[in-house]
């Protein structure tokens, strides 16, 4: 796993690329599809995002590139000073790296992550889809923050559990492999003499 501040950067990123094409697809077309559709009289969700103009964000449709790059800046400057660090420091209460099965605190790790980053980028898509035409109201911005939760936090804890970290774990270990098998290496010998 990383174990230097540049192959976490480039873990975090590997992760953020492929989860925010996740997010984004589950949004438009497994949350919100049957709607968009409805709504545009289209038969299909890409052809009811097309037809009114992109993804409704902030105040003003935009298309769906400019929403994927909008929420990988925000999720990858998030990941990097508040999702990786805290939920490491998270799963180190609870488990001692030194004696828990690596697997085990892998999963305690992916889990901390899901708890932080779930709620807080929420709360960023409720400021960035928000109804601004109706005007703005707080108690609409949290019941949509609750709302949006409710249907991410399940998302996010299988697909980041069974699909996107063992997926980014293997690649990461396979580009890796041999750059950590030899620090590894070296410390050994280091420590043998």
């Amino acid at each position: 796993m990383p174990q230097t501040k540049a192959q976490r950067m480039i873990f975090a990123l590997m992760t953020v690329i492929v989860t925010v094409h996740a997010y984004v697809f589950y949004s438009l077309y497994v949350v919100n599809g049957s709607i968009l559709m409805e709504v545009n009289g289209t038969n299909s969700v890409l052809a009811a995002i097309e037809h009114q103009g992109g993804v409704y964000m902030c105040g003003s449709y935009a298309p769906i590139w400019a929403v994927v790059l909008v929420e990988f800046v925000l999720a990858f400057s998030l990941e990097i000073f508040m999702g990786s660090p805290c939920s490491f420091r998270l799963a180190s209460k609870v488990f001692d790296i030194k004696t828990t099965h690596p697997v085990l605190f892998e999963t305690a790790i992916i889990c901390a992550t899901v708890v932080l980053m779930c709620p807080a980028m929420s709360l960023i898509a409720a400021f960035l889809y928000y109804p601004y035409y109706e005007g703005f109201n707080i108690i609409t911005l949290l019941a949509n923050w609750i709302k949006l939760v409710c249907f991410n936090f399940p998302f996010a804890v299988f697909s980041q559990l069974f699909f996107i970290q063992p997926l980014i774990r293997t690649v990461f270990k396979a580009i890796f492999a041999k750059r950590n098998a030899a620090a590894q290496l070296a410390m050994t010998n280091a420590n043998a003499e």
